[in-house]
């Protein structure tokens, strides 16, 4: 049984769950069906989602449409009302192989949505491919204990929760075995890992672990920080263990002071710049990438100026620029909105300002020799997230397949890629 089509809106976690979801559906039987793995981030990606179905219900009349993800544990009404949709279920509901079993029965519940807020656990879900993809994902937290004033995310996800150390070396052993030779850790906020375990488990403590009980794994990255709260075991793995990865993904949100305290972070812009500056000395080679909110609410021009200025000054090259979008039920909503039109030209200052800090990036990085991951033919990313394209992808005679690593000599850097040769 080939299994249904699984449609993932969103974040990394999202992109874990898809394949978990795929495999419980599998194990359930449940065969010709398109599930959509939602995403409630923003207004836009709830918008999208609703287009996304009626596309495929025109495409495939008789197909069985089934909702899932962050905007369905949200709001469930939404797409319940939809007359394409033929199941909603929650974000807890979608990774249990029951509630695909009974599908279609007349009888059942077409919305299966529980209270998120109520679960306290989150166990492995040991999944052993993913589809398309050379590298593997893999969830060790889930969940957020933060409220943070513009995100409904923890009324999509619940509150913080943590895997099990045993378990998530576990599941990491599995994919190395399968032939993974690089897998990302996953998790809504990441850094709270271990607060809700018995012991002194953190999130360095188990980067620690991790490499130390599979030396077969070649590479390990972190898919997003929170600075202000990684441990200090995290920074001693980050200057001492090559094999994690030197590309680290922040959750800055915003450069300026005020900004932030009306956003409820928990830092300020010159922590995330004394936490580049720190990291940078550990590893020379580190890369950063971080989300950023262009036009929150109450945001000045000056106040905007401060966040494109730590563009250069905290040294973030990887920019996920969000313009401004409210989410019914969160404070930013109720507060003094910035015009749509600004909005907009401020997230493209913001892209561009990326897009040249990520350009001088890579030139810096023309002549060195770089290890690279491929995902397709021709085409890979560095250790440090990187994006490159080379040629030759012929070793000993014998073609290489996406997921190994080779070694290439960087010749040329274009906007937004690097240009090299592979050389063994």
């Amino acid at each position: 049984m080939s299994g249904p089509e699984v449609i993932t809106f969103g974040c990394r976690v999202n992109a874990y769950e898809s394949e978990v979801i795929r495999a419980r559906a599998i194990e359930a039987g449940l065969g010709s069906a398109v599930i959509f793995n939602t995403c409630a981030v923003t207004a836009e990606a709830v918008r999208q989602s609703r287009q996304s179905i009626r596309s495929h219900r025109r495409a495939n009349p008789d197909a069985k449409i089934i909702v899932t993800g962050c905007a369905a544990q949200i709001d469930p009404k939404v797409y319940a009302d939809m007359p394409e949709v033929d199941l909603v279920l929650g974000n807890q509901e979608k990774l249990e192989p029951a509630q695909y079993r009974d599908f279609g029965v007349a009888a059942a519940e077409r919305v299966r949505v529980n209270d998120i807020l109520s679960v306290k656990e989150t166990a492995a879900q040991f999944v052993d491919s993913f589809e398309g993809r050379t590298r593997a994902f893999l969830q060790v937290q889930n969940g957020c204990d933060h409220r943070c004033t513009f995100c409904i995310i923890p009324y999509g996800r619940g509150n913080s929760r943590s895997v099990p150390m045993g378990s998530i070396v576990e599941e990491a052993r599995r994919l190395v075995d399968a032939g993974y030779a690089e897998i990302v850790l996953t998790g809504v906020d990441i850094t709270a890992y271990g607060k809700d375990l018995p012991g002194a488990a953190s999130l360095g403590s188990l980067v620690r672990k991790l490499l130390k009980m599979i030396p077969e794994l070649k590479r390990l990255r972190i898919s997003s920080l929170d600075s202000i709260e990684a441990d200090s075991e995290l920074l001693r793995a980050i200057a001492e263990e090559e094999r994690l990865m030197p590309h680290f993904h922040l959750s800055v949100q915003a450069g300026d002071d005020l900004i932030l305290k009306r956003m409820k972070r928990r830092h300020g812009r010159s922590d995330t710049i004394a936490f580049c500056e720190a990291v940078r000395r550990m590893r020379a080679d580190v890369a950063f990438g971080a989300d950023l909110i262009a036009g929150f609410p109450t945001e000045t021009e000056e106040m905007f100026a401060n966040t494109v200025a730590l563009v250069d000054e905290a040294g973030l090259t990887f920019l996920h620029v969000f313009p401004f979008s409210a989410r019914s039920g969160t404070p930013a909503a109720r507060m003094p909105q910035v015009s749509r039109p600004v909005v907009k030209k401020r997230a493209a200052r913001l892209r561009a300002e990326g897009s040249k800090q990520l350009k001088n990036r890579l030139r810096n990085l023309v002549g060195s020799r770089q290890s690279v991951l491929i995902e397709e033919e021709g085409r890979g990313r560095t250790a440090c997230y990187a994006p490159v394209r080379f040629e030759r992808t012929v070793e000993r005679g014998q073609t290489v397949e996406p997921g190994q690593i080779v070694q290439v000599r960087i010749i040329d850097a274009a906007a937004d890629h690097l240009e090299a040769i592979a050389i063994s």
